[in-house]
């Protein structure tokens, strides 16, 4: 008998002539366009941005279906009279339009939150501020390793919401969670993960209380059943032991843990009762830093209960990490050169830095989340022979540097680069033979760049031109 998914077909009747509201034109709202096309809804799209910054394809699709399109800073003024609102991750979900639609009566949801409601396969849910996407991904590549019939998906990968008509009950989703988008989340996966908790993203979320608070609803509606796998060495993930609902799994790199996955001097093990079994040795693994050996415990940890340790191996082994994640660029006359473009808070360049033997040439400063930098002057006074600076925290990193100097009695130079090909072109000029150029900004993007990957990619190229 083949399978039905009811839940699905629910939702699909539901939406059929109903009033559809979807806030924010972004990657993951795009496929809701064929998707509420063909199951008739009646569908208005709000765009804060100006009509010639949205996306050309999805524009002659909202044409095409004969869509409702509103532009600009006040466009949410046209958000009444709804039965249904999908907000994307970059649209607050306290916005007061939208808190007075559902006041009124609207339903206020998300494609990832739709898919979690409607799919019938094991969800597997990663947050964290650090370390979210590697681990996700080698998640993802153990369960695919054991033969599992997989999705990868949420704030990586592609929006899946689309493709529940395709899964069945013994499929694996596996979701990189946001904060953004865990803030009005309702519903938590099957097995949860926290990577670690960290102040992050504090130019949005009006706190640092509401960002761990936004992190929580990852574990907050499990069941008994379901599994929460936690960060021991992380104050904050530690204590959440005490609001889970389901089974708890620890890991940690600085414990020797009665019960959980551990590192220790280069093995990785597990322990049960206070047992240990030795489970993987991180010489025959081609990530790199004691970050990414914690990113494979937090993974072998999630996977515990689907797969088996020789499988969860094999997987590992095969694993290079991913793009702009510590990525090897070059090597020039000697010098080896690293995108780290991941590297948007101080925690995320201080693990890039913990990753090397060699002295740095370090390229650091973006956007401003407005995040505190004193946690990276010593370790930037401990691994960096020359520091290069760009961006609006330019002078934020120089001036925590500086007092640490002070306070040491040491020197370090210091460049203050107006562009990124400037600074690339210090780093040629500076950096001595086997030394490191880390590009690791510990700040956001979005002052010069798209995003991340785009400010990677132009820091790749340009690495390449030299």
């Amino acid at each position: 008998m083949s399978f039905v998914n009811e839940k699905l077909q629910e939702f699909e009747q539901y939406i059929q002539g109903k009033k559809v509201a979807i806030i924010g034109l972004g990657v993951s709202n795009i496929p809701l366009l064929d998707y509420f096309y063909e199951h008739n809804a009646i569908v208005s799209i709000f765009d804060k941005r100006d009509v010639k910054n949205l996306d050309e394809q999805a524009l002659k699709k909202i044409e095409e279906y004969n869509f409702n399109l509103y532009t600009g800073k006040n466009a949410l003024e046209y958000l009444k009279g709804f039965s249904i609102i999908f907000r994307s991750p970059s649209c607050r979900p306290d916005t007061p339009e939208i808190v007075e639609e559902v006041q009124r009566g609207a339903v206020l949801t998300s494609e990832i939150e739709m898919l979690m409601q409607t799919c019938p396969g094991t969800v597997i849910g990663i947050t964290g501020s650090d370390g979210k996407t590697t681990t996700t991904n080698l998640i993802y590549q153990i369960l695919k390793e054991k033969g599992y019939n997989c999705y990868l998906g949420g704030n990586i990968g592609i929006p899946l919401f689309t493709k529940v008509s395709e899964m069945l009950p013994e499929d694996m989703i596996v979701l990189e969670l946001s904060s953004f988008q865990l803030m009005d989340m309702q519903i938590s996966p099957h097995i949860s993960v926290i990577t670690n908790i960290s102040p992050n993203h504090l130019d949005i979320h009006k706190s640092y209380e509401e960002y761990i608070e936004s992190k929580k609803n990852i574990f907050k509606y499990q069941t008994s059943n379901d599994i929460l796998i936690l960060n021991y060495d992380n104050e904050i993930t530690r204590k959440l032991k005490s609001e889970a609902n389901g089974k708890v799994i620890y890991f940690s790199r600085t414990e020797k843990l009665e019960n959980g996955i551990i590192y220790d001097n280069g093995i990785i093990k597990s322990c049960e009762n206070n047992v240990r079994r030795h489970i993987l040795n991180v010489k025959d693994v081609q990530l790199k830093g004691l970050h990414n050996y914690e990113n494979i415990c937090t993974a072998i940890a999630a996977t515990s209960s689907l797969v088996e340790p020789e499988i969860q191996v094999e997987a590992i082994k095969k694993f290079k990490g991913v793009e702009h994640r510590i990525e090897f660029v070059r090597d020039i006359d000697g010098v080896k050169w690293y995108n780290d473009s991941i590297g948007t808070s101080p925690t995320r360049t201080i693990a890039g830095l913990n990753s090397f033997e060699e002295k740095i040439v370090l390229i650091a400063g973006g956007y401003d989340k407005h995040l505190d930098y004193t946690p990276i002057a010593k370790p930037i006074l401990e691994h960096v022979s020359t520091l290069i600076l760009m961006g609006a925290t330019a002078s934020k990193i120089e001036e925590v540097v500086k007092k640490e100097l002070e306070l040491q009695g040491k020197k370090l130079p210091i460049y203050n680069c107006t562009s990124l090909k400037e600074t690339v072109e210090k780093a040629n000029e500076v950096a001595k033979q086997n030394e490191v150029v880390l590009f690791s900004p510990a700040s956001a993007s979005f002052d010069l760049f798209k995003n991340f990957e785009d400010r990677g990619n132009q820091f790749k190229a340009l690495v390449n031109e030299i």
